[in-house]
């Protein structure tokens, strides 16, 4: 007989250990399964050494704990990882590591969720049964490398975002960065200061923002529209970074569209600099356009370009595997593992299932499913 809890929770991510504590402060009974050995395993091993939070720490808070005042306005990764430390101890999350869900499925004879897992460590199929299931599995689940033309011929090392820890290791080499979000472009301001021959693929139109300019803009969203914030936002950029024909001269173009609408609409993130634009501009950092293929030490680029390399660092994101284990719903998540209802009714579907975390909307935005998610249940029992 498969063990039964009131809740199912796949994931302990952030998302999972704020679903965890809103259920816990309702006294509602929940399982949470991690297929890593850790919580958090993004943040505790797969993230690099220099990482901050992107954005204030208030908007990093999850439910029912605040980070301590006397942080700074934009945490260290090791701080954020205390922080999560000290949350679960709060809460007395305790997740069933190295659990690998195989399947979940939805008994209309017993109204139910049945999680089939596999256990790493065993090797074993385990069975769990709860009324309720939240897929809190992430947005940034499995590291995603696309395929390139010629990779195998690679004579260099090859590596995803998630391997990378500093560029200490890397002083002296030339490196290639794939991908021009946060990720990418921090990775090549740190790999330029510790000495390596930096360039990154910058193959699509970015937005341009500091740290500062993004607290603004969401400070002044409480009070004025999209279209007003993203125009004083291109503004300011414009401002800082140069125009649109001074970045051109760099390889860099922005998009039509504004940066906050660009978040909300696509989920596709600006970019919150930190000194890769200086470095760029300075001849630091060089910027190359799209990535053809690869013919044994050298990569090739559109246009026709070629450039030798040492290492070629993939900073090209994420994908959910939800679709592969998620059976017989087809209302709340799409292919790719994200909602398919519109926010802010996106974390609810159909039969007690729900998910926390997905809506692209950062910590601020886990934190608010995990709440709606918790409260909701409540109100059934």
């Amino acid at each position: 007989m498969p063990e039964e809890k009131s809740v199912i929770i796949v994931g302990a991510g952030p998302s999972g250990l704020a679903a965890a504590a809103c259920l816990s402060r309702l006294s509602i009974p929940y399982l949470i399964l991690e297929r890593e050995d850790c919580y958090a395993s993004l943040w505790k091993k797969k993230a690099y050494d220099r990482l901050h939070l992107h954005l204030a720490k208030k908007y990093c808070e999850l439910p029912h704990m605040e980070m301590p005042p006397d942080w700074p306005k934009f945490p260290s990764r090791q701080q954020f990882v205390q922080y999560l430390d000290d949350y679960a101890d709060r809460f007395g999350i305790r997740p069933m590591y190295r659990r690998s869900v195989e399947s979940g499925r939805f008994d209309e004879s017993e109204k139910k969720w049945n999680v089939v897992v596999r256990n790493e460590d065993s090797g074993e199929l385990e069975e769990y049964s709860g009324r309720y299931l939240v897929v809190a599995s992430g947005e940034t689940s499995d590291a995603f490398v696309p395929e390139i033309d010629g990779i195998n011929t690679f004579t260099g090392r090859v590596i995803h975002s998630t391997q990378y820890k500093s560029g200490k290791e890397y002083a002296d080499m030339n490196v290639l960065v794939v991908g021009s979000g946060n990720s990418g472009m921090e990775i090549a301001l740190d790999l330029s200061d510790f000495g390596a021959k930096t360039s990154i693929v910058v193959r699509s139109p970015i937005h341009i923002l500091s740290r500062e300019m993004v607290y603004l803009g969401l400070m002044l969203l409480k009070y004025v529209s999209y279209n007003i914030v993203d125009s004083f936002m291109v503004i300011l950029s414009k401002l800082v970074y140069g125009g649109d024909t001074t970045i051109s001269k760099y390889g860099i173009s922005r998009p039509e569209e504004g940066p906050f609408f660009l978040k909300v609409k696509y989920g596709k993130y600006p970019v919150i600099d930190t000194g890769t634009i200086g470095k760029i501009k300075s001849g630091v950092i060089q910027v190359l356009p799209k990535l053809v293929s690869i013919k044994g030490g050298e990569a090739v680029f559109e246009g026709g370009q070629s450039h030798p390399f040492d290492v070629i660092i993939f900073a090209t994101g994420f994908q959910r595997s939800t679709n592969k284990w998620l059976k017989g719903d087809d209302y709340l998540l799409n292919e790719d593992g994200l909602p398919k209802p519109s926010f802010p009714n996106h974390w609810k579907g159909k039969n007690g299932l729900y998910c926390a975390g997905l809506a692209r909307r950062g910590l601020y935005g886990a934190a608010m499913d995990a709440q709606n998610i918790a409260n909701d249940i409540k109100a059934q029992l």
